[in-house]
């Protein structure tokens, strides 16, 4: 813009300040519209990313729950064997007949917690074996004989990866049974993180008959639920984190899981929405009341998700894997009540906690249930709601 009497010079100072302030002065409704969509654009986009990288840092360090010493039990020992996942990392197992003087039941695959190993099956299967199961248990990748993966560090989440061994497991117990001229039916037994692979790798597999969890999460909800707790630490301005509407927090969730991804490597695949994907299927969640690391209301959400035959048996005084602990006898009977119905389609065979011990467990009871310990012992309480 040219001046009098300035060609060819630069503006005074004085005059630049004139003009700017004259332009902002016939310009104030415009400006003002800009400094405010800054402000509600730039400040959201910073407090999300400050969000977002404290939480992924959080969702990456954070130890798992104290658990059981993993040599509390004798290990059982069976054929070993090495298959493939579904995406060719190369797996060890091992096979465990049941019991040669109870009638051949069916085959069901065990999948262990987070850093642990396929011998933890010899903490839940026991008394399956004893009944004439046969179990397939295996090392997911990075755990006990199974090689890691390079590049991929195995978290307490269940990612494509375990949903991965999951899928390479089945396919190698279907060909075991088929090659032995028996029905290509499996049941599948999951803790914690095993379990939400489970359930992942279940989808579009007509070959799983029934699906038993303890301590099932989806990873999606647990970590909503987990920022909102951790807000409270990082958050500094207490209002806001308080009062962050729901569509917040799934879109907070939406972005960690999407920076995750880049930065692990790897995807974190929603065990709520593979519940619903699965069907009709039987499935039966165990949780412990106590447990301060996954809160019972994940597995109460699957529950609700759930389509087929459902149960949900809600541990008093257990905390995180350690249903097994405080109710062994229960557990025992319930295991192998839901896997004689669902599995062997033994709806007739015997009990050993009463002929309604496993219904006492499902809607559409709206009342908490107790199934009576035998011998007097404490009582195993049903916590039920028909939310949906």
């Amino acid at each position: 813009m040219a001046f009098p009497g300035m060609i060819g010079a630069a503006m005074p100072p004085v005059v630049a300040y004139g003009w700017l302030l004259d332009s902002l002065i016939r310009n104030w409704a415009l400006l003002s519209i800009l400094c405010t969509l800054a402000v509600l654009v730039l400040v959201p986009l910073l407090v999300l990313r400050r969000y977002v990288n404290l939480i992924v840092n959080i969702f990456d360090d954070t130890p798992p729950p104290l658990s059981m010493d993993l040599r509390d039990y004798d290990r059982l020992e069976g054929q070993p064997v090495v298959f493939r996942a579904f995406d060719g990392h190369a797996l060890h197992g091992m096979l465990l007949s049941g019991n040669e003087a109870s009638p051949r039941k069916g085959l069901i695959l065990f999948a262990h917690e987070y850093a642990s190993d396929g011998y933890s099956c010899s903490r839940y299967c026991r008394p399956l074996l004893a009944v004439g199961y046969d179990v397939l248990t295996f090392d997911f990748r990075g755990h006990g004989r199974s090689a890691g993966e390079e590049g991929y560090k195995p978290r307490q989440w269940p990612s494509d990866r375990e949903q991965s061994d999951m899928l390479g497991a089945i396919a190698f117990a279907e060909d075991y049974l088929e090659r032995r001229g028996r029905p290509r039916e499996v049941g599948l037994f999951g803790i914690s993180r095993g379990g939400g692979a489970a359930i992942l790798a279940s989808v579009g597999l007509e070959s799983v008959k029934a699906i038993l969890t303890d301590g099932a999460f989806s990873s999606d909800t647990t970590l909503e639920y987990l920022m909102q707790r951790w807000a409270s630490i990082f958050a500094k301005v207490r209002l806001i984190y308080e009062n962050h509407p729901p569509a917040f927090w799934r879109f907070l969730r939406w972005l960690t899981f999407r920076q995750s991804r880049r930065r692990f490597n790897c995807r974190y695949p929603s065990v709520r929405k593979a519940i619903v994907r699965i069907g009709p299927r039987p499935i039966f969640l165990i949780h412990g009341e106590r447990d301060s690391y996954i809160p019972v209301s994940q597995s109460q959400l699957l529950y609700d998700l759930a389509r087929g035959p459902r149960y949900l048996w809600i541990v008093p005084r257990a905390k995180h894997n350690q249903c097994i602990i405080q109710q062994p006898e229960e557990y025992a009977g319930l295991t192998v009540r839901f896997f004689d119905q669902h599995l062997a389609r033994d709806a007739e065979g015997t009990d050993p906690l009463g002929s309604d011990s496993l219904n006492l467990l499902s809607q559409p009871l709206a009342d908490p249930a107790e199934i009576r310990r035998r011998r007097g012992a404490p009582a195993i309480r049903r916590v039920n709601s028909d939310r949906r």
